[in-house]
């Protein structure tokens, strides 16, 4: 369904998996921050899920810094150690640059409003976006970090929606409990999953929870059709 594609950023030009819905014609667009494990199989079927709901979806590559091409599963012990030597290589500054040009690129292609969602890494990515982009709305599912860019929050002016898993192997409970109390107020939704753990919405993993990540999926999609016009 998808196509690759080249976005224009400050420091040179870099690919994106591109998702368009049956019409084709430019309209409501979300942008996918990925996780660790780059643009996979996971990301793009993410992005044909978003098309085949109406959106055009675009998942940038967001390693492309490191190494290009970045596609990889969590599988096996030699990839899950390959994504966090990337993890710990990534700058989240400049990947927050990256996908504020993938943004800007989409509008120049005709994007009539922009969404953008994240897992993981790709969580508190999409929370940042609503912090210095002109995202108009913001997911994040099972975001890594969060916590530590709370004083960022005062600048946010988009509607945000976190997906929260209780028993988050990367997130304790009190990182979540902190990101709870200081994110209050009409701008933010947040929603605790009971009993799940990191990657409960990752089909093929070993924590996905198929009634829950259907829970969050479908949160999630009527938060674009409400905020994304």
């Amino acid at each position: 369904m998808g196509r690759k594609i080249s976005i224009p950023g400050k420091d040179g030009a870099f690919s994106a998996y591109l998702a368009e819905p049956r019409s084709g014609a430019p309209g409501p667009t979300i942008v996918v921050a990925q996780e660790i494990f780059g643009v996979n199989a996971v990301m793009r079927q993410t992005c044909d899920w978003l098309a085949a709901e109406g959106y055009w979806a675009i998942c940038p590559d967001l390693f492309w810094r490191i190494k290009p091409g970045i596609d990889i599963t969590d599988q096996t012990e030699a990839e899950w150690a390959q994504a966090f030597d990337l993890y710990k290589a990534f700058n989240v500054d400049t990947g927050l640059e990256d996908l504020g040009a993938t943004i800007a690129a989409a509008r120049k292609m005709g994007a009539t409003s922009i969404g953008t969602v994240g897992y993981c890494l790709g969580g508190l990515l999409a929370f940042l976006t609503a912090c210095r982009t002109d995202t108009n709305a913001a997911v994040g599912y099972y975001g890594v970090g969060i916590d530590g860019y709370l004083g960022e929050a005062a600048k946010i002016k988009s509607p945000v929606m976190l997906h929260i898993a209780e028993e988050d192997g990367f997130v304790n409970k009190e990182s979540q409990a902190k990101v709870k109390a200081a994110l209050k107020g009409p701008l933010f939704e947040i929603y605790s999953y009971p009993g799940r753990d990191h990657a409960f919405a990752r089909q093929g993993g070993k924590n996905y929870d198929a009634t829950d990540a259907a829970a969050a999926n479908a949160r999630t999609l009527a938060f674009f059709r409400k905020h994304l016009r």
